[in-house]
């Protein structure tokens, strides 16, 4: 969801340097309820795994989530024995909760949570935080769906897992294969602008957050798992999935609509390709008349279908007006949002009256095609009619185009990027630049939680500051 508010150049992503002696790389966040009997040797196993063979500083995050058993005596035990473990204790259920509430907290630059159970073999994780470290990637999720996964489960899971996906994909128009494989991470600095986008706190705020990272723009890392379900799993299955398709509903309700302000997370995560300035390669061109080209395709079945209701009722030039008027109005809105990827309702009145000048053109092409053919022949067939209006819609369409890209929806970027200042005479102090973004906060995420409080979120349009490597080996870390 690119958009032309997004102004600057933006520092691109990068390797993390080595951290000071006992500051954590990664923090593995552990959310729990009820898990007495599986919390101890979940932690002690993974803590052995990770001093084993994570080559930086960690920690283990225990999440209790309102648990009503001896959890959180599990938890304050193992975090007084381990010094790499720590506990929080939440009032409220919620896995997204937990996820949202210690990730916000974290002071560590990679973050990433695994079920207690740990059905995903922790050989996937230094492939799944790899790509954050390295600065490759903004998140990373492990896929049991992947073709090289190997994975034990039922046959009753393995559909509703696949069923899900399907519906991502058919709805949400997501590329990711697992949305709900409890096995992600990601980098602390997307974390703390993605949180706030954030509205579920249960077993939907996976799937949200990476909609939103996917249609923001960020790169999303898939790792192949070998993957063991646990037979004693407490999760509601029925509950769980109308739950998450209420979160598809409410999602996709937002996108459409554009609520989100997605365009302003599409370019603080790194150097774009697609953002430089090449020369003759005009901007999003290609995108562009695909999309175009689709919604055209799609708008010239629905004037001719309507030309032919129309048609029952009156006269040519009637129903050509009147099947031109309707389909224009929402090839325009189309357009609007898919082929020029303009978000929101402002301007929308200014858009559709310049669209209707558009439309005075096609019809102008139209009706003066079917003049030209009343004229040659008194009483021509339907079909002639038909293939009449084809040809001069085809003449209008490119003309179109043309007029909506240079003048419906031109790219405002062009001539905007600010002058370049003067370099500093010698003894002179260089006053420091002004931020071009827009200093307005969004925190969706409160409105869903309003019992959790935390620190004020920065400012979502804030430049991230690009992090150096240092010139120390990261196995000294620890």
């Amino acid at each position: 969801m690119r958009t032309d508010s997004s102004p600057g150049t933006l520092p691109a992503r990068e390797h993390l340097p080595a951290a000071p002696a006992g500051t954590p790389v990664l923090d593995v966040v552990v959310p729990v309820y009820n898990e007495e009997k599986d919390l101890e040797p979940c932690v002690r196993r993974l803590h052995a795994h990770l001093t084993r063979t994570f080559p930086y500083a960690f920690r283990i995050t225990i999440a209790d989530n309102a648990s009503t058993d001896t959890t959180p005596e599990v938890a304050a035990r193992l975090a007084a024995k381990i010094p790499e473990v720590t506990a929080f204790r939440l009032e409220h259920k919620g896995r997204g909760r937990a996820l949202r509430t210690v990730w916000s907290a974290s002071d560590a630059p990679v973050l990433a949570y695994m079920d207690v159970d740990l059905s995903t073999d922790l050989n996937a994780l230094l492939p799944l935080v790899a790509p954050l470290i390295s600065g490759h990637s903004d998140l990373a999720i492990g896929s049991r769906l992947a073709h090289s996964s190997r994975v034990v489960r039922g046959p009753k899971r393995e559909f509703i897992s696949r069923a899900y996906n399907l519906i991502l994909r058919g709805s949400l128009q997501a590329r990711f294969s697992d949305a709900q494989c409890g096995f992600k991470a990601i980098r602390g600095d997307v974390a703390q602008v993605l949180l706030p986008l954030v509205e579920d706190t249960g077993w939907f705020f996976d799937t949200e957050l990476l909609v939103l990272a996917e249609r923001a723009g960020l790169r999303i890392h898939e790792v192949p798992v070998d993957w063991v379900d646990d037979p004693d799993s407490t999760v509601h299955i029925v509950r769980t999935a109308t739950d998450d398709l209420k979160g598809v509903w409410r999602v996709g309700k937002a996108l459409a609509t554009g609520a989100l302000p997605l365009d302003r997370l599409a370019r603080p995560f790194g150097d774009d390709p697609r953002d430089r300035e090449i020369q003759d390669v005009p901007k999003g061109l290609a995108r562009q008349l695909v999309g175009f080209c689709v919604v055209g395709g799609l708008s010239t079945l629905c004037y001719l279908l309507l030309y032919t209701v129309f048609r029952q009722f009156g006269t040519s030039q009637l129903a050509n007006a009147l099947a031109l008027l309707l389909s224009a109005v929402a090839n325009t809105a189309a357009n609007r949002r898919l082929t020029f990827g303009v978000r929101g309702r402002g301007g929308v009145v200014r858009h559709q009256t310049q669209g209707l000048v558009v439309l005075g053109i096609g019809l102008a092409l139209t009706s003066g095609s079917l003049a030209a053919l009343d004229a040659a022949t008194p009483a021509p067939a339907h079909s002639t009619e038909l293939a009449v209006l084809i040809a001069a819609n085809l003449a209008a369409t490119v003309l179109r185009f043309l007029l909506f890209r240079a003048w419906v929806f031109p790219d405002r970027r062009t001539g905007q990027e600010p002058a370049a200042a003067a370099p500093p005479t010698p003894g002179q102090t260089m006053p420091h630049p002004t931020t071009p973004y827009p200093t307005s906060t969004f925190r969706a995420g409160d409105a869903a939680d309003a019992a959790w409080s935390g620190p004020a979120w920065p400012d979502a349009t804030l430049p991230l500051q690009p992090v150096r490597p240092a010139g120390t080996d990261p196995r000294n870390a620890r």
